[in-house]
């Protein structure tokens, strides 16, 4: 029997299970009628065609009972899917901010998190848009799926009943860099996550470290701090080495200084180091200027 992670992990696979079971049982009996009628109406058991008159009460039958069938599968699956649909009242909104190639999760108070960080036993309505492309948010421990649209807002709910640490990824192609389109909701103990959610609206995110920042708004699924390539540049020794950019089309060498990662990060489009693809989002509206100086300044630290 599969374990239960969510409220919804039971409704979506009993459905499932009803479905597969009625699936099953049809095909064994169409598969064996089949072979009965074959061997009963063979030609060597009937050398000469005889005409056989229809049944009523059979096709009534193999019409109802299908009808029925596939009216109590509609039912068992819209009375899911409603709820599925419809969240609590008092479930915890979360804002889910989806971009190439990387998730953001935003709170009530104005903490923010790479990872969806969620309290045991309770429900949680997430508010889910995308700043890009189309992506589609998946968390398959708890059977829940929902597209994320630019433009536009859509919303799912789950209620956790089991703590741990679960995959969440985009199960939509969306880019070069779709396959590290990956997070995790970890589930806590209520007590440990009201203790890490208040931290920090009372704290503010002047403690926060470079590396804390880069983390949590997923900029270290583009970008490496050890060196090497990835979709985008590695940051580790980039700070005052010369490279070529690609500025409206035209080719031209700059060294990096504090005024280049600092445009970078709120016009990342001006100045393109050559060789990488011009898909970085911009972070003017996403990152205050104190956390934007705290990443030039650890970026400068990565010698």
């Amino acid at each position: 029997m599969n374990q239960a992670f969510s409220n919804q992990t039971g409704n979506v696979d009993n459905i499932f299970l009803f479905i597969t079971v009625i699936s099953v049982v049809m095909l064994a009996i169409v598969t064996s009628l089949m072979i009965i009628f074959l061997i009963k109406f063979s030609r060597r058991k009937n050398p000469v065609a005889t005409d056989i008159e229809g049944n009523l009460p059979l096709e009534i039958a193999w019409i109802v009972i299908p009808t029925i069938l596939v009216l109590a599968m509609f039912y068992y699956g819209w009375v899911g899917f409603k709820e599925m649909r419809t969240p609590p009242e008092d479930a915890m909104p979360v804002k889910v901010s989806a971009r190439m190639w990387s998730w953001a999760f935003t709170y009530e108070n104005g903490r923010r998190s790479g990872e969806l960080l969620v309290p045991l036993n309770k429900p949680v309505k997430l508010i889910i848009t995308s700043e890009d492309v189309l992506h589609s948010l998946f968390i398959p421990a708890f059977r829940i799926k929902e597209d994320a649209v630019p433009g536009m807002e859509t919303y799912l709910w789950f209620l956790p009943d089991r703590t741990g640490s679960y995959d969440l990824f985009c199960s939509e192609y969306c880019g070069t860099g779709h396959s590290s389109m990956i997070s995790k909701v970890v589930v806590m103990p209520q007590e440990d996550f009201y203790a890490w959610y208040k931290k920090e609206e009372k704290g503010g995110a002047k403690g926060k470290s470079g590396l804390e920042i880069l983390t949590e708004n997923g900029c270290l699924e583009c970008h490496t701090i050890d060196g090497s390539k990835n979709i985008g540049p590695g940051l580790k020794g980039i700070f005052g080495k010369r490279v070529t950019v690609v500025t409206r089309g035209q080719e031209r060498g700059i060294t990096i200084d504090e005024g280049y990662l600092k445009r970078s990060l709120v016009e990342p489009g001006a100045d393109v180091v050559k060789g990488y693809s011009d898909i970085m989002p911009s972070q003017k509206e996403v990152l205050p200027e104190k956390e934007i100086n705290t990443i030039v300044d650890y970026i400068k630290d990565l010698k």
